[in-house]
């Protein structure tokens, strides 16, 4: 492969030219400060959201201020004082034309492939998905840290750029989703002059648009220049959108991934496939293409690696909002705005360094890859020894189709020892030993390639039959009245559904995520094989299929290396016996008087009224029925009767109520009652006694 080839000869053309030698346009140094500020104040949100201290309810609020004052603000603020005579138009117009082309690519792909039941509402959010980047909250920052003492005039383009998805593209997803509603037989929807309209109100009831407008219109009349009156008021709004979207998108982020199905495991690899690496390849491309009167070389060049950076910019969460909106693909636009989110991370740092690197010698070019390699290297390592032990101690080695899991690891950990060796041997003249850690090497990496096909073809064939896969002939604990409780078994039915869903939705995304590296390989390959001057993408090609190959042990590791039953499960029990033995003496009374009027409360208003919404005879046995309900329908109804604001607020009123004795699994036993899923309890008839023996 080419990604092990550190000779010289991969970063000069044919004839051994090396590239011209120009000066970097961009403060590299500054990205990862600007990375760590930005997914930190992310982190931040997602912790507030996970733990409920912000719950949903409120982080709607903030939601609303970010999207309908602090933005728009910035934008008439900016659109005000922009220069349009430092505007260099080729760029911009290559960035519209790119925009419209991945949108268009991913429309009509959709629409030859999709089911013709819902083929018009996918194809219009995934465009928009693929084309709305997240240019404000996480893409200005980025921006700003590189070229703001370099080109300072390329922060003003974001401001050019993200108006054209509001205003020209995403009108043409909503129109689409407005006729997959009108095929739907949807009585307000039977008119074409309606579907218009609708779209229409939407663009301009957009706080985001209409400002935009408005600040182009205000940049002639005020004679770029804000009004003193108006200045300081603007600023204020303006300056607070920063952290408050960053907060605010790490709050969307909760709970997303939950949603996230086997079924829309192909989908969304695509959509980001086309988002991540797709769209900045092109606005690369049309940059080269159209701005090639560009009144320099130097600058020309800048103007193509901003381009590049540009398209690396995830999706903005407001695309998940259309989806709420329109009720439609949700669970792919969500999952897929987390992943891409985090992934485009690591992808806009290592680009911005790549693209520093064309300019440098072919020798510490070569020293670069090398130590990429190596670094990689002892991180997977580290990772692998780690999944490993925890697929031997989980027991799941033996099993199905974890048995090709587990070889795939072993694989992929002696390539990276492989790698390893071969940067101290590479340096000895020991031929044998050359030979032999060549073959380690390259036998480990092409297995990597060989044991996900195995295991994506018994995952395959296994879900279809319908299967769990990890079943284990786990004996049932304790029954309820009959001797065989059907309601239990239906619970265990269930259970084992939800596992054999979420493994195989694991190795499915392991297997087409390797495949992308197989194809990465492939293409570099055949790149040097056909190309005479390979020039700079194919050296941004090299350290990909460098990442890719020896970094596949991170990937096994986010997927397998935190086993829920023997990692997970236990760390949060043990995290929760040390929170509850530290404030138990200070807490303990009040915690127990919270539940003693919670359950007051629950039995005096509402016991009656929750019995006749959800409570149901149900068949227990052959002869025995019981009144039962599932956990996951209690959580609705205290929400739509007003008890609980979310459902971390409902989980947490009906956890009390489960202490308290008011309802009770079907087992009597308190572990299995797991109220945010399936989970048969029963309601006790008894008064107010049941509880107050707390």
């Amino acid at each position: 492969m080419g990604d092990l080839s550190v000779n010289n000869s991969i970063f000069s053309s044919r004839d051994g030219s090396d590239p011209p030698s120009v000066p970097p346009c961009m403060s590299v140094d500054k990205v990862l400060p600007a990375l760590l500020e930005c997914f930190g104040i992310i982190l931040c949100g997602y912790v507030a959201g996970r733990t409920n201290i912000i719950p949903a309810t409120q982080a709607k609020g903030l939601g609303s201020f970010v999207s309908k004052f602090a933005l728009p603000a910035l934008l008439f603020k900016n659109m005000v004082l922009l220069d349009f005579g430092d505007v260099i138009w080729p760029f911009f117009f290559s960035i519209l034309v790119a925009k419209v082309t991945v949108f268009f690519f991913v429309c009509v792909l959709t629409l030859l492939v999709a089911d013709r039941e819902s083929r018009f509402s996918k194809a219009g959010l995934f465009s928009i998905f693929a084309t709305q980047s997240n240019d404000f909250a996480l893409g200005f920052p980025i921006v700003e840290a590189l070229y703001r003492n370099t080109h300072p005039e390329y922060l003003q383009y974001i401001y050019l750029v993200a108006p054209v998805s509001l205003m020209v593209l995403n009108p043409l997803g909503f129109a689409l989703c407005e006729v997959q509603k009108r095929r739907t037989g949807e009585p307000q929807q039977q008119r074409k002059l309606r579907v218009l309209g609708s779209v229409l109100l939407q663009v301009v009831k957009n706080p985001i648009v209409f400002m935009v407008v408005i600040g182009v219109i205000s940049h002639f009349l005020l004679g770029q220049k804000i009004p003193p009156f108006m200045e300081e008021f603007l600023d204020g709004l303006a300056n607070s959108f920063g952290g408050a979207a960053l907060f605010y998108l790490g709050l969307t982020m909760v709970g997303q991934l939950k949603k996230l199905t086997r079924s829309t495991v192909v989908a969304l690899i695509l959509l980001i496939t086309a988002k991540l690496l797709v769209m900045p390849l092109i606005c690369r491309g049309m940059v080269e293409v159209l701005d090639r009167g560009s009144r320099s070389s130097m600058n020309h060049t800048s103007l193509s690696n901003y381009a590049f950076l540009y398209g690396v910019f995830p999706t903005a969460p407001s695309v998940a909002i259309y989806a709420s909106h329109y009720n439609m693909e949700l669970e792919v636009v969500t999952s897929g705005m987390v992943i891409g989110t985090f992934l485009s991370a690591p992808i806009m740092y290592v680009s911005a360094w790549l693209l520093t690197i064309p300019w440098m010698d072919s020798d510490p070019l070569a020293s670069a890859l090398q130590h990429v390699s190596f670094n990689i290297s002892i991180i997977s390592l580290l990772a692998l020894v780690w999944s490993v032990a925890v697929m031997l101690l989980s027991r799941k080695f033996h099993r199905i189709p974890h048995i090709f899991t587990i070889n795939l690891f072993v694989a992929q950990l002696l390539a990276c020892v492989g790698m390893i060796a071969w940067i101290f041997m590479a340096e000895q003249d020991n031929f044998l030993g050359q030979v032999l850690t060549f073959t380690l090497l390259y036998g480990s990496l092409y297995s990597t390639f060989i044991w996900p096909g195995e295991s994506f073809e018994f995952v395959c064939s296994i879900t279809s039959d319908s299967t769990p896969l990890n079943t284990t002939w786990s004996t049932q604990h304790q029954q309820c009245a009959s001797t065989s409780c059907l309601l239990v078994e239906d619970e265990q039915k269930e259970t084992d559904r939800q596992n054999t869903d979420i493994q195989s939705t694991r190795h499915v995304l392991v297997c087409l995520l390797l495949t992308v590296s197989l194809l990465a390989n492939l293409s570099s390959c055949l790149w040097w094989l056909f190309n005479k001057d390979p020039g700079r993408l194919y050296l941004e090609l090299q350290f990909f299929c460098v990442v890719a190959n020896f970094g596949q042990g991170l990937i096994s590791f986010a997927f397998f290396g935190l086993d829920k039953h023997l990692i997970i499960s236990p760390f949060k029990k043990r995290l929760v016996s040390l929170w509850q033995g530290w404030g138990q003496e200070v807490t303990g009374s009040a915690a127990s008087e919270e539940i003693r009027l919670t359950c007051t409360q629950f039995l005096t208003y509402h016991k009656e009224q929750c019995v006749r919404d959800i409570v149901h005879k149900k068949r227990c046995g052959e002869r025995s029925t019981t009144e039962t309900f599932l956990g996951s329908d209690l959580v609705r109804w205290l929400q739509s009767v007003g008890l609980s604001s979310g459902p971390g607020d409902a989980l947490a009123y009906g956890s009390r109520l489960l202490e308290g004795g008011v309802i009770q699994h079907i087992t009597l036993q308190l572990a299995h009652a797991r109220l945010e899923h399936f989970s048969y309890l029963t309601h006790t008839r008894g008064d107010w006694k049941s509880c107050s023996s707390l």
